[in-house]
């Protein structure tokens, strides 16, 4: 069935009008209509993308589960990797759809979340204090499940909600509808999780929710919830993150453009996008970029140990991806992947499912991420007829859901000037890069920051489990090294190389016996026995500092998407740190069985930040980090100091004492 008209006949008479798909992308004034055969595979490389003309070849619908493809935890619910092998492709009018599109509310009973607000909380706080607090990352998504049962033809019910959402919803990445006959899928996704188009890549790290569902936004709100430090780190935290990505799937890793205000019906989010040009076959960079940090966490592998413990039931297709294959005018693979969020699933028998989750970070509180559960799930439970029955007055409180309603638009404050617009806006957006690393909001020149002396020298990162190691990876390219990176597990040989760094990842450093923890701090120790130039990141520098013999102490506040001026030695560095545990030290230089070393230490609590002695050095914080302004510089002394080339930095050679 490839004609419109078609499908549209065969929906107004409720017949099966087999698998299809409608998409309206943002901006358009018409829907794409796919329609074809559903298949399942087993892996995302099976995902068929012949050549031919120009072109969506596949739809598919990736579904939480697939992260084990990365070797990564989840509860495995079984759900498939289905896709529409594309035969048909036809673009339908926005007014023609609206007006074929079934107007008649949706009804449904039982609504309910499957995690009652007081156990959600109670999960909240648990991850707050077992996770974050214990150093096992920077954030985590927890989510739960609105639950109903809709009365009548499902089908029926998600063509309504599409037209609701078609109608109300506005700045939204896709809407959609997928119906596969095992399932339907409908949504207003507001996040790109990943495109390629002309070689170009492109992410779209959306967080921080502002709600003003059912009201004229307020713009005083909004300037309060802009300056929030809450959502500001959220942000940043989230931008780590698919940087780390970027730079796994872009040769030169990602180009950071914004910040911007993402308007929608309900809500307003904060945004960024990150471009950069790569090679990698489309599919590999779907694989390398499960998920986005948004509905998972970070650093990536651990939050899905996070997601395993502390999530009931599996997640399904939220958080995963729909995504659209194909080829362009040159033969040249396509890829356009939104979020499954803001989505609802809707089963043959009328069972329907709303994801939701809240994003924890160390200024989260329990009851507000409850009320954003609540708020995010507002405009696709308003156009299923789900609406709240009235606002609720603190924001903290969650509204409660009836069994019928209808979408509606929150009006604008003024409909000549959108919210993003506002100077105020504008300004405050826009302060947020002035401390950020000029190395990801530019575009950088290959060459410029080469270091005189690097030429055919080459470094290995050791992986603890953080993929800023991709980051960390582009920054000593940058400055001139050949660089390899390879898991702990398989870190030797070592042979070879002018210079390993114990790289950064989740977990306790006194944790003698965990083996992560003693193979890292084995491997330092036979650098440092043999003098062998070695550098230590974050959790490579406590197990350093530790080796060294300086005391760990867990924060009470942990220092996670952190970001501070420090003391480097004798001068002032602004820098981005992710961590829980620190060394201290009560002095500014120390006497070691592998020589003398000098500390950089915070003055009011004797937090080491920095150490350096006879071929080796350790940072507490992440100089690839978009939080460290300086980091480059950071990395430009370091080499100077471990690979003993006084002219690679403008400070002179270090002082060993």
């Amino acid at each position: 069935m490839n004609r419109p008209h078609d499908l549209l006949a065969a929906l107004a008479h409720d017949a099966d009008p087999g698998p299809f798909a409608l998409v309206r992308r943002e901006g358009a004034a018409h829907l794409d209509l796919f329609t074809g055969t559903v298949r399942t595979a087993d892996r995302l490389a099976d995902l068929p993308l012949p050549d031919g003309a120009a072109g969506p070849r596949t739809l598919a619908l990736v579904p939480y589960r697939q992260i084990a493809e990365r070797g990564f935890q989840c509860v495995d619910d079984g759900t498939p990797l289905e896709y529409l092998e594309i035969a048909g492709h036809t673009r339908i009018a926005l007014a023609d759809a609206l007006a074929a599109l079934p107007q008649a509310p949706v009804v449904t009973t039982g609504a309910a979340f499957d995690v009652a607000d007081e156990e959600y909380a109670g999960t909240v706080e648990r991850v707050l204090a077992e996770e974050i607090g214990r150093g096992e990352g920077a954030n985590f998504v927890i989510h739960r499940t609105l639950r109903a049962t809709v009365q009548g033809s499902p089908l029926r019910a998600g063509l309504a909600a599409l037209r609701r959402l078609l109608l109300g919803e506005r700045g939204a990445y896709w809407t959609f509808l997928v119906h596969t006959g095992h399932r339907i899928l409908v949504g207003a996704s507001p996040e790109r999780h990943v495109s390629v188009d002309d070689g170009l890549v492109m992410m779209n790290p959306i967080s921080g929710t502002f709600r003003h569902a059912g009201a004229t936004p307020d713009r005083a709100a909004l300037l309060r919830f802009l300056r929030d430090p809450k959502e500001v780190e959220e942000l940043y935290m989230v931008l780590d993150e698919e940087l780390k990505m970027m730079a796994t799937v872009a040769e030169h890793g990602g180009q950071v453009v914004g910040p911007y205000l993402k308007e929608m019906a309900h809500l307003a989010h904060t945004e960024y996008l990150l471009a950069g040009r790569g090679s990698k076959d489309v599919r590999e960079v779907l694989r390398e970029t499960m998920f986005a940090p948004t509905v998972t966490g970070s650093p990536m592998e651990n939050a899905c140990r996070v997601i395993a413990r502390h999530e009931r039931s599996g997640r399904r297709y939220y958080s995963g991806v729909l995504a659209l294959l194909g080829r362009d005018g040159e033969g040249r693979q396509t890829l356009d992947a939104p979020i499954l969020i803001r989505t609802a699933e809707i089963s043959p028998a009328g069972e329907l499912r709303v994801p939701v989750g809240a994003t924890l970070v160390r200024h989260s509180t329990a009851a507000g991420e409850v009320a954003e559960t609540h708020a995010k799930a507002a405009g696709v439970l308003a156009a299923l007829g789900l609406a709240p029955q009235a606002p609720a007055a603190d924001p903290a409180r969650p509204a409660r859901y009836g069994r019928s309603g209808s979408a509606r638009l929150a009006p604008r404050r003024d409909p000549e000037q959108p919210l993003a617009e506002d100077p105020e806006v504008r300004a405050l957006l826009a302060a947020r890069n002035t401390s950020l690393a000029r190395f990801w909001l530019e575009q950088r020149v290959p060459g410029a920051t080469t270091l005189a002396g690097l030429a055919g020298r080459r470094a290995l990162i050791v992986d603890g489990e953080d993929t800023f190691t991709g980051m960390l990876t582009h920054q000593l390219g940058a400055l001139g090294l050949a660089v390899d990176v390879r898991p702990w597990q398989r870190a030797a040989p070592l042979d070879g190389y002018d210079l390993v760094v114990v790289g950064p990842g989740p977990g306790d450093p006194g944790a003698v016996t965990e083996p992560k923890m003693a193979a890292l701090r084995a491997l330092l120790a036979d650098r440092l026995a043999a003098g062998l130039p070695t550098l230590a990141v974050c959790l490579g520098h406590q197990l350093l500092a530790g080796l060294l013999g300086l005391p760990l102490h867990r924060r009470e506040a942990p220092y996670q998407g952190l970001q501070r001026d420090v003391p480097f030695f004798g001068t002032s560095r602004r820098v981005g740190f992710y961590s829980t545990f620190t060394a201290l030290a009560d002095r500014d230089r120390l006497g070691t069985r592998y020589g003398p070393v000098e500390l950089s230490r915070d003055p009011a609590d004797g937090a080491v930040h920095a150490l350096r002695g006879p071929g080796f050095a350790g940072v507490q914080f992440h100089p690839e980090s978009v939080l460290s302004r300086d980091g480059l510089a950071v990395l430009a002394d370091l080499l100077g100091h471990l690979l003993a080339r006084p002219a690679l930095t403008a400070h002179g050679p270090a002082d060993h004492g």
